[in-house]
């Protein structure tokens, strides 16, 4: 499991040695064809920071080499905003006093009509919060079943599960998992994650073993920019998407770098990255992983991610609605985050065509399956 590996990690020892990096190890870095953690800490350290020129060239070039000049379009399906957790950072705590929603069965069908008549989405990110006796794992298989008639390609944004689970509800049309560790610093996990299942740190981090050891076709993984450093929390996702591509070699992995947005409950970051910063993370990972998808969500602005996806960014999702039941009609119930890109899905896909890339709108095939 990688928690034994994170045990031979030091936070404060791997701070310090990015902040020693200097010009050298970053023209090292970006002279090598093959990276290893080391070389990232250098790409995503300040001594980089007058290198960004050349390492968004160099994204470009291993992004246009793997992927082409395509972008692959996927929207969420937010089912149920009732949890049980108290992430101090985040709308959907227990502790905010609110009516919760959770979507019947009819209602979600609903929304996956809804949603088909945005646009010709294929890639379905299915979206709950941590509350399995509301939303457990028969819920989450009806779910599925109810969306695969719709969608070729069905992904989960839920509660980690058992190995046996995520194997269960393959068998309903799951193809991936997203799993936000939100923090890799053990000691301050807690701290942000006080109560509620949560909190149990081991049991988030070896949830991507499970989804391994499960066969999921892809993993998706993110840490939340606002919490701690974020130079070494990403680190710390470098090391462990090494860790999980040499174990589990036949999965696809994407990674992803929510910045905070308003929710209900005010909570201030403790981090702030800016946009330059995170252009900078995209173009190290980028660099350090040329297979890995890199997504962009609806937080961020349109004029940034038309930009991004030039450099280095492969998916990203479009007309996102963050509440349960807001694609039938929006603004009924407690959103996870306020979006910052709010252009139709045609919108997007049009802007993208006329900066000279591809739509693409379906990578997955049932038949697969």
């Amino acid at each position: 499991m990688f928690s034994d590996e994170l045990n031979k990690i030091s936070w404060n020892e791997t701070t310090d040695k990015i902040l020693s990096k200097n010009h050298v190890d970053v023209e090292d870095a970006l002279h090598k064809d093959l990276l290893n953690v080391d070389d990232f800490m250098a790409l995503v350290s300040p001594a980089a920071v007058p290198y960004l020129e050349p390492m968004a060239r160099l994204s470009q070039y291993y992004t246009q080499e793997r992927f082409g000049k395509v972008i692959s379009m996927y929207i969420p399906l937010y089912l149920s905003n009732a949890c049980t957790n108290f992430c101090v950072y985040c709308g959907f705590q227990y502790g905010n006093k609110f009516k919760r929603t959770t979507l019947t069965e009819e209602q979600i069908k609903a929304e996956c009509e809804a949603i088909r008549r945005l646009g010709p989405f294929e890639n379905l990110l299915i979206v709950t919060g941590e509350f399995p006796s509301v939303a457990g794992v028969d819920y989450l298989e009806r779910a599925l079943q109810i969306a695969r008639p719709y969608f070729n390609n069905l992904t989960i944004e839920v509660m980690p599960l058992k190995q046996k689970d995520y194997e269960r509800l393959t068998h309903s049309g799951l193809n991936g998992c997203v799993c936000f560790q939100e923090t890799y610093h053990r000691e301050r996990y807690n701290v942000y994650h006080p109560h509620g299942m949560k909190s149990n740190f081991e049991w988030r981090l070896n949830g991507y073993d499970r989804m391994g050891a499960a066969k999921l076709h892809k993993i998706g993984m993110g840490v939340l920019i606002g919490l701690e450093d974020w130079r070494t929390d990403i680190t710390m996702m470098a090391y462990h998407l090494r860790y999980l591509q040499k174990i589990y070699w036949e999965t696809r992995y994407s990674v992803n770098f929510p910045r905070m947005r308003p929710a209900e409950g005010h909570f201030q970051p403790n981090v702030i990255m800016t946009d330059k910063e995170l252009a900078q993370v995209t173009f190290a990972f980028r660099i350090f992983d040329h297979d890995v998808d890199i997504s962009y969500s609806t937080r961020e602005s349109p004029a940034f991610r038309e930009n991004m996806m030039k450099l280095g960014v492969t998916s990203m999702s479009a007309g996102s609605r963050t509440e349960p039941g807001g694609y039938v009609k929006a603004h009924q119930a407690l959103e996870q985050f306020a979006v910052s890109d709010e252009r139709s899905p045609k919108d997007v896909s049009d802007d993208i065509r006329q900066l000279g890339y591809e739509v693409v709108w379906k990578d997955w095939d049932k038949i697969f399956d």
